[in-house]
């Protein structure tokens, strides 16, 4: 038997708007983002004139087992089906939770429940075991990693109709991170002033979102190739005030680093060569890779991998408390001033 398909917030989102709902739902999790999209979701399955009688939102802790249950088994009025939502249900203990079990177990053909944990996941086995059995529908809305924001953005933007150029990933996922309802907005306004199809430049996001396209780590990445000091010190100042996560810089400056190391060892220097070691798609890519192998040997990388694992490290806070770009300003020195003295 085939493995059924994992539910996602956009495999419920289209069950929905093709009116094929489940009796219960559990959504939960650390991302309140998708949590809160879904929960409108369900206030509206029903028609404007059947809300008044046949939607009922219920928040905890106030509400009790019993009464959810005693909701979702009342006859609708008037309509075909009502919709009971649960909010807030993560503020109700687990105990409190499982007492669901037996209506999750047997629930009503007339009912949908949509029980809605903000902001942390649910360990009541037996209310999910119910629901699984039921027919029921189980999510789980977990953190969004940093290392994923750019896949996010990518998926965001292709949603709208739209392209975007890898600067422009870099831009959003810098200054806008990992808050999903930030970027859903952000990208949402773009779609809306660019026509379809379009692709979404550094121009247009300074244009329309106002984020500067000359402070970001593919400029920062360009100072540090080029050994431009006072640049590079300039927009970590930049970077600092405007409160961007240093890591979510980090990864991209360790790319760069370590494909300059291949550079250093492939044998064949060719633009072709190179191109395919680096899995680039353009010759005009190769410029700040060349640049940046003129101005750091291989030593001289080797040597500042070891200081962006460090600085991954100590910006933890294992083995250091010092302040996230104090950290960050360090790290710039030892790149701009490693010595390649490593011995082998």
């Amino acid at each position: 038997m085939a493995p059924s398909p994992a539910v996602t917030f956009a495999s419920i989102k289209q069950s929905i708007a093709k009116r094929q709902y489940a009796p219960v739902y559990l959504i939960h999790g650390e991302e309140a983002y998708y949590i809160d999209e879904l929960a409108k979701l369900f206030e509206n399955i029903l028609p404007e004139s059947e809300r008044d009688f046949n939607l009922h939102i219920l928040y905890a802790p106030e509400t009790t087992a019993d009464a959810i249950a005693d909701t979702c088994t009342r006859f609708p009025m008037m309509s075909e089906r009502q919709v009971v939502i649960v909010k807030e249900a993560q503020n109700n203990k687990t105990g409190v939770l499982n007492k669901l079990a037996d209506y999750a177990a047997n629930p009503s053909s007339t009912t949908i429940l949509a029980i809605c944990c903000r902001g942390e996941s649910v360990k009541a086995a037996a209310l999910t075991a119910a629901i699984k059995k039921s027919g029921g529908v189980v999510f789980e809305s977990p953190r969004i990693q940093e290392r994923n924001i750019a896949a996010l953005i990518v998926n965001l933007v292709k949603e709208t109709g739209l392209n975007i150029e890898e600067k422009g990933v870099a831009m959003l996922t810098e200054f806008i991170g990992a808050n999903l309802a930030k970027l859903h907005n952000e990208i949402s306004k773009m779609a809306t002033v660019l026509p379809a199809g379009a692709t979404i430049t550094p121009e247009s996001i300074e244009q329309n979102i106002g984020i500067s396209k000359d402070y970001n780590t593919f400029e920062l990445i360009d100072a540090l190739a080029a050994k431009n000091t006072k640049k590079v010190f300039t927009m970590i100042e930049y970077f600092r005030r405007s409160k961007v996560s240093s890591h979510a810089m980090l990864t991209q400056i360790f790319n760069y680093f370590a494909n300059l190391l291949i550079v250093h060892f492939t044998k064949d220097k060719s633009p072709s060569s190179l191109m395919a070691a680096l899995g680039l798609k353009w010759q005009s890519q190769l410029k700040n890779y060349e640049l940046g192998a003129r101005n750091y040997n291989a030593y001289k990388v080797i040597e500042i991998i070891s200081a962006l694992r460090e600085f991954d490290t100590r910006s933890k806070g294992i083995g250091s408390r010092q302040p996230e770009y104090d950290l960050f300003h360090d790290l710039m020195f030892r790149i701009l001033t490693a010595p390649g003295n490593i011995a082998f």
